[in-house]
């Protein structure tokens, strides 16, 4: 029997403005670079996979993908997705380890796995293992670091009475008399049964975080998040010994090895792989099940349409992030059912895309094929 193949890959970029002003400690998100990469294979199938930036870098993604790897999957067998990552990994050694090669490599590898399941009639989250049926969310979309602490208390409230458990705080203020003041009037607001996350965005110094992280306390924190900067694991782990607070880290890594350090020295509580910025579902799945390994829980970073899935498929999954941000173009909507976030059963990703609205707002449109 012939295995298909691939025949070509179609680049799109689609640039969204947030619905909301979004600031933490050290941006301002600005828009969402969306890039769409399609395989088709000689099946007739197609797979759709993305990543994405937010404001920055996203036609050197495109570039990456368009010059040196769209190519190289030209006639690959689409189930091969393990070797086809190791070897446009290996391909593109020069500019490894960081943000622009593994978002590429997202597109690629989020696109093969959007084939098999389509090709296999099967979910995703059932396709990596049906771990649990539905996973715990959070919102992050009302805690951005240029509210007051009433708009805060409002947001957060709202959230509970939508039934959320849990809402993300952004801290960072000046001084941390400011951060406290609007954590302490959230939680004051919404009681003890409610989860209050808390992101720092690496912007503090080891001193300061020790500080701050002696002041928020008594506030019962659910983590802190990004407490330092990503390349400090001594850091993490000096703060971890530290403080109660749970220390969560892992949006901004890049490789598998990365997490394994953090892991292995004990330097964190809990682990957010991004599938954009790990390089795609295949090295995603692998630091969920490292994590798993070390006792050690997963809450991935944003991307909530497809991080569902990938929640639902592994066990020590324990939130969702909701922070909608594909509205715009598509049809689908993340089902959230007393306060849980629920899987789709659409084969696939799951993500159902409104082509129409892609192409009225794209602004890169690329195909690659033989010949």
């Amino acid at each position: 029997m012939n295995r298909p193949t691939i025949t070509s890959v179609r680049l799109r970029q689609v640039d969204l403005p947030p619905k909301v002003v979004r600031t933490d400690a050290i941006q301002s998100f600005v828009t969402q670079q969306t890039l769409l990469l399609t395989i088709r294979c000689s099946d007739g199938l197609e797979g759709t996979g993305y990543a994405y930036t937010i404001g920055t870098g996203g036609s050197s993604v495109l570039a990456l993908l368009h010059d040196h790897l769209a190519p190289r999957l030209v006639g690959r067998d689409p189930l091969s997705a393990e070797a086809i990552w190791k070897d446009l990994f290996f391909h593109t050694h020069a500019t490894a380890v960081g943000a622009i090669t593994s978002l590429a490599l997202a597109c690629v590898d989020t696109a093969l796995w959007d084939w098999r399941g389509r090709s296999q009639q099967l979910a995703l989250w059932r396709l990596l293992g049906a771990a649990q049926p539905r996973v715990p969310v959070y919102t992050t979309e009302g805690g951005w670091l240029h509210l007051s602490p009433a708009e805060l208390v409002d947001q957060s409230l709202a959230a509970k009475a939508e039934g959320f458990k849990g809402a993300k705080v952004k801290v960072g203020r000046p001084h941390v008399s400011e951060d406290l003041a609007r954590l302490a009037a959230v939680r004051e607001a919404v009681g003890s049964g409610f989860e209050l996350m808390v992101d720092a965005n690496q912007g503090f110094t080891r001193p300061e975080v020790a500080r701050r992280a002696a002041a928020f306390a008594p506030l019962d924190l659910a983590w802190l998040e990004e407490p330092l900067p990503a390349e400090d694991v001594a850091g993490h782990r000096m703060l971890r010994a530290q403080t109660t607070i749970p220390v969560a880290v892992g949006e901004s890594m890049y490789h598998l090895a990365q997490f394994r350090e953090y892991l292995e020295q004990g330097a964190c509580s809990i682990v957010q792989p991004d599938v954009a910025r790990i390089g795609g579902i295949t090295p995603w799945i692998k630091v969920a099940h490292m994590a798993e390994a070390f006792n050690v829980p997963v809450c991935p970073h944003f991307l909530m349409e497809l991080h569902v899935s990938l929640s639902a498929a592994v066990p020590n999954a324990a939130w969702v992030e909701y922070i909608p941000q594909l509205d715009d173009i598509t049809t689908s909507r993340i089902r959230v059912e007393d306060g849980h976030a629920c899987p789709p059963e659409t084969p696939g990703l799951g993500i159902e895309w409104d082509w129409d609205a892609i192409a009225a707002r794209q602004c890169a449109d690329l195909l690659v094929q033989a010949g």
